[in-house]
């Protein structure tokens, strides 16, 4: 299992890169394997605003449905249209092609919340 050391996690087990003070959001490694093969994924509109701990959208699997959560508050300004026909893609390339979303956070110090590499890793040991 995959746990990039540079990107931060939240507690949901979305992966958050800060990028020039924009945040890139995907679902981590662990999360794409327990929820098994993706079907679907659904993600906002370009400028719709997500709140910090809010579900922003969600991705179906052959099991089950799970909700994503923003690790910001903010606006949306762009989304990942290929997952909406290649939703497979998250249980490829989690960290790579399966971005979903980046967002112009409001207040970029939520970011500061989020977990190490290393306490996400404590944190699923754990679960």
């Amino acid at each position: 299992m995959s746990i990039p050391k540079e990107l931060r996690y939240s507690r949901e087990h979305e992966w958050v890169k800060i990028e020039d003070g924009k945040v890139r959001v995907g679902i981590t490694d662990f999360a794409q394997s327990e929820l098994g093969d993706i079907v679907f994924v659904e993600l906002p509109e370009v400028g719709d605003e997500v709140i910090a701990g809010e579900a922003f959208g969600s991705v179906e699997s052959v099991k089950t449905v799970s909700e994503l959560y923003a690790p910001v508050s903010g606006t949306v300004l762009e989304v990942n249209e290929e997952l909406e026909d290649n939703p497979e893609y998250v249980n490829d390339s989690p960290y790579d092609k399966a971005w979903m979303i980046v967002i112009e956070p409001s207040d970029l110090s939520e970011a500061d919340d989020l977990l190490s590499a290393e306490a996400y890793e404590e944190m699923i040991k754990e679960d």
